[in-house]
């Protein structure tokens, strides 16, 4: 008849499966795991910042400028350009702050004017994040713009006059999340990739280069073995 193992026993064999279970050692990582760590890590940051940040609308208002009777459609391309390039200065933002409601920095940062050097007119821009006051904001510029032409038309020959109004925006024009995400991932995964190629290979070491011995020398050993009645006496 066989006897059951004592208390004391069966305590002694579970300490010693304990230990050997705290003695077991992990397997580790492979080597690549950077690349897809920042790759996570950057999808993760781009989506949250999407998220986050409040969208911004963007208006777009067109003047247009017309040759009058003294000059031809050529100067009205050249003084299209040169009146794109003056549309957020001082002269021009000081009237359009009245009439869109807001600072004059506050226009010269959320504005921006394209011209074509094809045809004499100019883009007005405005962004904001209140898509009302986006629109606000080109129309002043714009009115502004036309505004201080007709000062000067006598001198310049040519009339400014608002092709079209900028109407409010109903889509944002910032980029949506998913795209945030995209490319918070594309620089995640190129960081880790850098990461890669600077982080030297765990337990491989230089070994240094051997050392010729200098021509014409032969070992000791050699010129032993060579001399008349040389080796051991």
């Amino acid at each position: 008849m066989s006897e059951s193992p004592s208390p004391w026993r069966r305590a002694r064999s579970s300490v010693a499966s304990v230990a050997s279970v705290g003695t077991y050692r992990a397997r580790p990582l492979p080597r690549w795991w950077p690349l897809p760590a920042c790759a996570l890590l950057g999808t993760v940051v781009g989506g949250v910042y999407g998220l986050v940040r409040p969208p911004e609308y963007s208006a777009t208002s067109y003047v247009v400028v017309t040759p009058t009777g003294k000059s031809d459609p050529a100067t009205a391309l050249g003084f299209a350009q040169a009146y794109g390039r003056v549309a957020t200065q001082v002269a021009v933002i000081g009237d359009a702050q009245a009439w869109a409601g807001v600072p004059a920095e506050t226009i010269r940062r959320d504005v921006q004017t394209a011209t074509s050097p094809d045809a004499p007119m100019i883009a007005i821009t405005g962004s904001s994040r209140r898509p009302d006051q986006a629109a606000d904001i080109a129309n002043a510029v714009a009115r502004a713009l036309t505004l201080n032409g007709r000062h000067t038309e006598a001198s310049t020959g040519v009339r400014l006059v608002q092709f079209s109004r900028a109407a409010r925006p109903v889509d944002p024009s910032s980029a949506p999340a998913s795209l945030t995400a995209l490319v918070g991932g594309c620089a995640g995964g190129l960081t880790g990739a850098l990461v890669l190629l600077v982080r030297r290979r765990p337990g491989r070491k230089e070994q240094p280069a051997p050392v010729p011995s200098p021509a014409g020398r032969a070992p000791a050993a050699e010129l032993t073995a060579a001399r008349p009645g040389g080796g051991a006496q």
